[in-house]
């Protein structure tokens, strides 16, 4: 048993890890950061297919403290994310503290509110606090469909390159960004392309008279207004969604992710792509669609999105119904000291102006922890503090709110407080401190 009372433990070293270690670094926390792969940048690193460029702008993803490039164009590629993600930990000097290939199998808290952590190799190590910065983008949801499909079916996630779709009659299911991008692609060098949509979507151009269109939505501008505004975009630069055969979308604009993606409707008017229902089930290479028509295909490609998973904590530690986590904060459980749940909820544009806030905020919640004997997401949950409603954060609006919490936080020892003079009176109670 290796004991580093004094250290946080920060699980990941993707873009969300990185920003943490950067706010523990400057606030003077002691950490040690753990990564199960060999290099830094999480998805951008092994997740991610060849041709892929962010969706947001380059000004809407960088890191508010470390621009990107200047000759980085509007919409990186993965190969420039992952140069960046590189540069900015050379940068800050954050690769000695990270070890790399190095797996977590289990996080347990302890009586005392710290926390033990098992290592793949067997090793055992005891922490202050757990900081965790997985990600999102890993565990695979696919569809449940009745039926065997008798040609190869994947994920998204484990399409790599253009070689996996030429030459193939190609089933794309889904109409997110992932979705839409394999689709493109699949229309040029595959055989035909089809897509599978069970709802409809709102595609959105990424750029607009020369400029990105997340760029284009100041903050100051009500959200009725933005969706306006992009409704009479959308009607100047695509038109009616049903000329291209695509279903009308059923929710407003942003309560649901948008699909930022001009290229899908580009290959729809040229015949190359085919707007397909929801499937009804599989029978061999034969897809029978919920209109009653079908297809054949050699290649299924299911976009369908990733479960919010923390496989190294116990069982139902992080609430998580429909996709999102239930915590304080964002970050915070009511029931446990020191462990912090970073990057559960998805930004509406890019992560870059809020991540780098969101982990300074991070580091004055664990100081106020400090100095508290009960877990700090508690003292939030009955100061009154409300749940997340959305997993698709309006960035302007979250920015507002951690501005503001960085002078209501300390409010939270008074509360504290009285919560342990309630704990200590006669009678039954219900706060668990330490585990």
């Amino acid at each position: 048993m290796h004991e580093r009372a004094e250290m946080m433990a920060v699980v990941g070293a993707g873009p969300l890890g990185l920003a943490v270690a950067k706010a523990l670094q400057d606030a003077s926390i002691p950490y040690e950061q753990i990564e199960a792969d060999d290099d830094i940048g999480g998805n951008w690193y092994h997740g991610v297919y060849r041709t892929a460029h962010i969706i947001s702008s380059k000004k809407t993803t960088e890191f508010a403290d470390y621009p990107m490039p200047k000759h980085y164009p509007d919409f990186p590629s993965a190969r420039q994310m992952l140069e960046y993600l590189r540069d900015y930990a050379e940068a800050f000097d954050l690769r000695p503290r990270i070890q790399f290939n190095t797996r977590v199998v289990m996080a347990r808290p302890l009586s005392d509110g710290r926390w033990e952590l098992e290592l793949a190799g067997g090793e055992r190590r005891i922490y202050k606090g757990l900081i965790v910065c997985n990600g999102h983008h890993w565990d695979k949801r696919f569809p449940d469909y009745p039926g065997e499909f008798a040609g190869e079916l994947i994920h998204s996630k484990d399409y790599r390159q253009p070689e996996q779709l030429a030459g193939r009659r190609v089933l794309v299911i889904g109409g997110g960004n992932s979705a839409c991008d394999v689709a493109a692609e699949a229309a040029r060098v595959g055989i035909s392309c089809d897509i599978s949509l069970r709802r409809g979507y709102w595609f959105l151009p990424k750029v607009v008279f020369g400029v990105p269109l997340v760029e284009l939505l100041p903050g100051w501008v009500p959200v009725s207004a933005q969706r306006l505004l992009l409704r009479a975009v959308l009607r100047v630069v695509f038109g009616r969604y049903q000329k291209y055969g695509l279903p009308k979308p059923d929710h407003k604009i942003f309560e649901r992710h948008p699909t930022l993606n001009g290229e899908l409707l580009h290959y729809i008017k040229h015949g190359r792509i085919t707007p397909r229902p929801d499937v009804a089930r599989f029978d061999g290479r034969r897809v029978r669609f919920a209109d009653g028509s079908t297809g054949e295909y050699d290649l299924v490609v299911c976009a369908t999105g990733f479960h919010l998973s923390f496989p190294f904590l116990p069982d139902g530690m992080v609430p998580v119904k429909g996709g999102l986590a239930s915590l304080y904060s964002g970050m915070c459980l009511p029931d446990y000291k020191n462990i912090y749940v970073f990057g559960t909820s998805q930004v509406r544009y890019g992560f870059g102006p809020l991540v780098t806030p969101a982990a300074e905020m991070l580091t004055q919640i664990i100081k106020l922890q400090d100095r508290m004997d009960l877990p700090i997401g508690l003292v939030m949950k009955e100061s009154g503090s409300p749940l997340p409603k959305t997993h698709l954060l309006n960035p302007h609006q979250a920015l507002r709110q951690m501005k503001l919490a960085k002078y209501l936080l300390p409010l939270l020892l008074r509360k504290e407080r009285r919560l342990r003079r309630l704990a200590s009176a006669p009678g039954p109670t219900t706060v668990r401190s330490g585990a």
